[in-house]
């Protein structure tokens, strides 16, 4: 959606290198107005699109296909795309009608550019796994692969909405990844969820929007550690929404 930063250009990388020096690397920016709920922040959302496009270069495209929102929906567009299964939780719960617009708007950028590969970040672990199951489902053929979360030096994930917050919030932020890795370490599911509660209450200004410990798959709720979890979480701190995840490996018996 623009706004890109280092975790974008790291996307931007690995199509490069999955592409080779024949293929072509296409960014879409386009800052789509569905996946936006009531009182959220699309008209304020940030549009540097010079800045954008001498990212895309540095990093390695060939072409960014930049819409207009009347290119995208016609003003009487009555088709959406939704998956009702993994898009119930998480982010899902605390965004209504959101990820019917991620999806929409994924399959019509998918049908016009007609990539092989798609590549998107871990940290928006629930939409990559949603994108996956529309590309199974629908059939269409192409491979989405997934690139580890960009994080700043102290821990903080890279994200558009960071220039959102205060020097303060920013100082405190890191505490949020802490929160999860101090809670990684607990030995059942609900130790791991009430531990990660406990250390984001502590971080200054934070309030808790959900905390879930999921299948790494399925985004059921775990109720065991002995395959892989994923603990995510979102947290409103001063003007911004901020999530994470951290994928917890399978233990033994």
């Amino acid at each position: 959606m623009g706004a890109l930063h280092r975790g974008h250009a790291a996307l931007i990388q690995r199509a490069r290198r999955l592409a080779g020096t024949d293929g072509c690397v296409a960014v879409s920016i386009f800052v789509n107005p569905t996946q936006f709920g009531p009182g959220e922040d699309f008209s304020k959302y940030p549009r540097p699109i010079h800045a954008d496009e001498t990212l895309c270069r540095s990093a390695g495209a060939d072409l960014i296909f930049r819409p207009e929102v009347g290119e995208m929906y016609a003003t009487d567009a009555s088709i959406i795309v939704d998956e009702v299964r993994l898009s119930a939780g998480l982010c899902g719960e605390s965004r209504p009608g959101h990820f019917q617009g991620v999806c929409t708007v994924v399959a019509k950028l998918f049908l016009i550019v007609q990539p092989d590969i798609a590549v998107f970040g871990e940290k928006d672990w629930q939409q990559l796994a949603i994108v996956r199951r529309m590309v199974r489902d629908l059939g269409f053929p192409i491979k989405i692969v997934g690139h580890s979360t960009i994080r700043e030096k102290d821990g903080l994930a890279v994200s558009s909405r960071n220039a959102y917050l205060t020097a303060e919030e920013r100082a405190a932020a890191p505490g949020f990844n802490a929160a999860l890795r101090a809670a990684a370490k607990k030995d059942t599911p609900a130790a791991v969820i009430r531990e990660a509660a406990r250390g984001i209450a502590r971080i200054p200004g934070a309030k808790l929007d959900y905390v879930r410990l999921v299948d790494s798959v399925t985004l059921e709720p775990a109720r065991r550690l002995d395959r892989e979890t994923t603990l995510a979480a979102a947290v409103f701190l001063g003007r911004a929404r901020l999530i994470d995840i951290l994928q917890i490996p399978a233990r033994k018996k």
